[in-house]
């Protein structure tokens, strides 16, 4: 092969290489603003949301508040006395009547008592015979009289620490003797709770506490008693503020004819505090915020979103009472709020017009 030849060859092979360098480059480029579009289009989207129109509607205020019942009395069954128990004529669980016996102590004492009353009476008779007749003074009569006088006061008063009696109807919840044993003082012999009615105490807040009214009806349900309601009215109102809890004692009597509610149960009261009007807003829309216990919702507006925290009332059916934070006719967001933030636009797919 000629030089000339040979030239042509290698001129042909360098514009080969040449093109074909030319070719990979345009078509990584060509790549690279593909992407480069693709990543715009990404980031231009908007986020797609529905929403739906809300409105103020009035909402009954209830107010549940939780507490313990307790016995609306309760009477320890004590002597004054020192002696021993005879008898013991009730056990735990009976129930007892006003007035009836329930503990007889040992008699000595008043037997001893009535004794000496019986032979003061008759000495205070034959002195006043005698006064009456001239032979005895006046002061001699009074002296007898009051000596008669606190006899009986004692014998009295010892009777009753002989014949226990209860001092309320109610059920027997404790018993600490039994029949036979000696009584020095201290522990009492029997405890009396009354059953009919029950009472409980709960704290309204200082803002609620201008709106309960003595005699007021309060709605009680029992955690022992699923399904059951009881009817409470408020029978005192504390005049005094509870200094550490910012709040006003209240109690509640609890009608109690079947003696179903008993004390120490767990039991939640609901107050009608009367009606207000709120915007109800679908429970969709309410966002807990994280690391809080702070409810939130996206309103719409304009084509941008914003974020709202709102104060909650009570849940009815799937709507959610919102108290504060969300104006009467406004546009929440009801989906697609997994994407927002506070002022981004969006676009609407779907709008329930209330």
């Amino acid at each position: 092969m000629n030089t000339k030849k040979l030239l042509n060859v290698t001129a042909i092979a360098a514009m080969l290489v040449a093109a074909n360098s030319c070719g990979v480059k345009n078509e990584g480029e060509n790549k690279k603003e593909e992407a480069k579009q693709e990543q715009n289009v990404v980031v231009n989207e908007k986020p797609k949301i529905s929403i739906d129109t809300v409105h103020a509607q009035s909402v009954a205020q209830l107010e549940e508040l939780t507490s313990t019942v307790k016995a609306f009395a309760k009477n320890d069954i004590v002597s004054q006395s020192p002696g021993r128990i005879i008898k013991i004529y009730c056990e735990v669980g009976d129930y007892v009547k006003k007035g009836q016996l329930l503990v007889k102590m040992d008699e000595t004492s008043l037997i001893n008592i009535k004794t000496q009353m019986v032979q003061a009476e008759i000495d205070y008779k034959r002195v006043k015979q005698l006064q009456e007749a001239g032979g005895a003074s006046q002061q001699q009569v009074d002296q007898l009289k009051m000596q008669l006088d606190v006899l009986k006061e004692n014998y009295n008063n010892l009777l009753e620490n002989v014949n226990l009696t209860a001092p309320i109807s109610g059920v027997i919840t404790a018993r600490n003797y039994d029949s036979g044993d000696m009584y020095k003082g201290g522990a009492e012999i029997l405890t009396i709770n009354q059953m009919q009615p029950v009472k409980i105490l709960v704290n309204v807040s200082e803002e609620n506490f201008p709106k309960v009214k003595k005699g007021q009806a309060v709605d009680v349900v029992v955690d022992a008693l699923p399904g059951e309601h009881f009817k409470g009215a408020i029978s005192i109102i504390y005049p005094t503020m509870d200094a550490s809890t910012r709040t006003f004692p209240v109690e509640i009597s609890i009608s109690n004819p079947a003696n179903k509610v008993r004390p120490g149960m767990f039991a939640r009261s609901t107050f009608n505090l009367g009606t207000a009007k709120h915007v109800m807003v679908p429970d969709v829309a309410i966002q807990k915020q994280l690391g809080s216990g702070d409810h939130f919702v996206y309103t719409y507006d304009n084509g941008k979103v914003t974020y709202n925290k709102v104060e909650t009332g009570r849940i009815i059916g799937n709507n959610v009472e919102i108290k504060s934070g969300v104006a009467d006719g406004a546009k929440v967001v009801v989906a697609g709020m997994a994407k927002l933030t506070d002022g981004a636009e969006v676009d609407v797919v779907a709008k329930q017009m209330k």
